[in-house]
């Protein structure tokens, strides 16, 4: 990784451009074109440096709730059971923890009815029973950026 990657990152982190063209103004910022933005992100992304490029909302803003959700997944039901899990739009992410509770998830849906049909569906899908559903009571955002320059 080059000093040009770190300030694209930079960018992409804080200050992503919304415009009809952001990896052009990426490029303009940077001194380099769009298709080496492109080809550069495309690169860190193969690199496991960049998992997503996405937005993140404030889903009450928008009349949506949110969850989080702890399974207890068997070591072998593991991988089916966080694709089940991912074919789900309102699944934000999902990570894997060493504990009882071993597969942790996000899911933002328009009511907590919606989100507890849902987590009923994935565990006959999955055969899962222990799947906890720990709603949002108050929304913590913690921002954190990475100075790649420094």
């Amino acid at each position: 990784m080059d000093a040009i990657d770190k300030k694209i990152l930079n960018i992409i982190q804080t200050k992503f451009p919304i415009v009809q063209k952001p990896y052009d103004a990426i490029g303009k910022e940077v001194g380099i074109s769009e298709e080496d933005v492109i080809t550069r992100i495309g690169n860190l992304k193969k690199e496991g440096i960049i998992r997503r490029i996405g937005a993140t909302y404030d889903p009450r803003k928008l009349g949506f709730v949110s969850s989080l959700c702890a399974a207890k997944v068997p070591p072998e039901k593991i991988k089916e059971f966080v694709d089940v899990v991912n074919s789900y739009s309102g699944v934000t992410h999902n990570y894997e923890r060493d504990n009882d509770y071993n597969i942790w998830f996000t899911f933002i849906d328009e009511s907590m009815e919606e989100i507890e049909n849902k987590l009923k569906e994935i565990s006959q899908k999955t055969g899962v029973k222990d799947v906890r559903n720990l709603p949002t009571v108050r929304f913590f955002k913690i921002r954190v950026d990475f100075d790649m320059e420094k």
